[in-house]
């Protein structure tokens, strides 16, 4: 993960996930999708999960993260309020969360709900 120096003043998306999540699953084409687009950049928190089931799934799915973590305890998660999976957050600057995004990201909230906000900041 880039060092926090490197991220203020960007926009980025922390995408909470775990290859257990059913969730997560429908979510994942819509968030490969939208990597490939190059808005933000898209880090992810492998959420309580194996490392090893956690490589393969993106390895079967699709990577969209510029990085991802392991927070195998679940302590990274406690940080942000993250109480299940999948979430998502919208953060800029020092590393303020603009929009919590609780449950898969579906097509019409990145149009209409996600991607507004990103270009708001983006302005700002």
């Amino acid at each position: 993960m880039r060092g926090k120096e490197d991220m203020l003043g960007q926009v980025w998306l922390l995408n909470v996930w775990a290859s257990w999540c059913v969730s997560c699953r429908d979510e994942h084409p819509v968030l490969v999708e939208f990597a490939k687009r190059n808005v933000v950049p898209i880090y992810g928190l492998n959420y309580k999960d194996k490392p090893d089931d956690a490589l393969a799934w993106l390895r079967q799915f699709g990577d969209p993260y510029t990085a991802s973590i392991v927070d195998r305890d679940g302590r990274v998660g406690i940080d942000y309020g993250v109480y299940g999976v999948p979430e998502t957050f919208v953060i800029y600057k020092a590393g303020v969360i603009r929009y919590k995004q609780i449950g898969p990201i579906t097509p019409a909230a990145l149009q209409n709900k996600i991607l507004p906000l990103i270009e708001q900041l983006k302005q700002s």
